[in-house]
């Protein structure tokens, strides 16, 4: 992979968008190389049980390269968008694991989309958000349209879209894009694999929170009734249920396996 960065550290599979020059701005390749990291992650012989995605550099991610020398305009935005985002934003809403988003810096356009697709959103002071679609004509994507006004509400959602300001990581994390936030960099990056490994090593049944969560947006309250009695089904028959009834009734720490 020339613009992506995987690398499997114990259980967590650490990627990095990686294209420091441009501050990551996503390009063909980056897209190519970011579905076959997905691809390995959800490989079990690698052994993953939690994402930590982040950016190498000062930048998360600065939305899409306008400058690429492979980007097809000839079919329209919005067909870019079908083909190869749309695959990827799926892929990841349907991990059976846990994602945390480390962001570094800027978090610009569909970078912010790719922020926001963490269950824990980590991010430095330094980072900011940016919805910077209107500055060139365009409107949100990659999702931004659906999570962004269930994050912070519709005023805010429109205010950040159309009026294309950027939102500092504090006032981020106040509104409540933003679950961690640290410092600096160095101190985000040991926070959020700290937390990246909590979530690796914790039971099967937080692959079915993720999806319960996700799940809830498009439910009606009947429909999450069921869905929680199903999901609770397979969380109950899972070797980790009973490993952490175990470690309960002998007052000690649970061994989850994740299965």
């Amino acid at each position: 992979m020339q613009r992506m960065q995987l690398e499997f550290v114990d259980r967590v599979a650490v990627l990095k968008f990686s294209h420091p020059e441009v501050m990551n701005a996503i390009g063909a390749q980056m897209l190519e190389d970011f579905a076959e990291a997905i691809g390995q992650i959800k490989d079990p012989a690698n052994g993953a049980r939690c994402v930590l995605l982040t950016g190498e550099g000062r930048g998360f991610c600065a939305g899409a390269n306008l400058q690429d020398d492979k980007r097809d305009t000839r079919k329209g935005a919005g067909s870019a968008l079908r083909h190869a985002y749309h695959p990827i934003m799926f892929e990841l809403r349907g991990l059976e694991m846990p994602m945390v988003t480390a962001v570094n810096g800027a978090a610009a356009g569909v970078g912010m989309s790719f922020a926001m697709m963490g269950d824990i959103v980590c991010a430095s002071k330094a980072a900011y958000f940016l919805q910077a679609f209107a500055r060139i004509g365009l409107i949100p994507d990659g999702g931004s349209t659906f999570v962004l006004p269930r994050l912070i509400g519709w005023g805010r959602a429109m205010e950040l879209s159309m009026l294309a300001e950027r939102l500092g990581a504090e006032q981020a994390h106040d509104w409540g894009i933003v679950n961690r936030l640290y410092d600096d960099n160095d101190a985000l990056l040991e926070g959020a694999m700290q937390i990246a490994n909590q979530l690796a090593n914790g039971p099967r049944s937080l692959a079915l929170i993720r999806k319960a969560y996700w799940q809830t947006w498009s439910n009606s309250f009947e429909q999450q009734l069921e869905l929680e009695a199903q999901l609770q089904n397979e969380a109950g028959s899972s070797k980790d249920f009973s490993e952490g009834v175990q470690a309960f009734l002998e007052k000690r720490d649970a061994q989850f396996q994740g299965n």
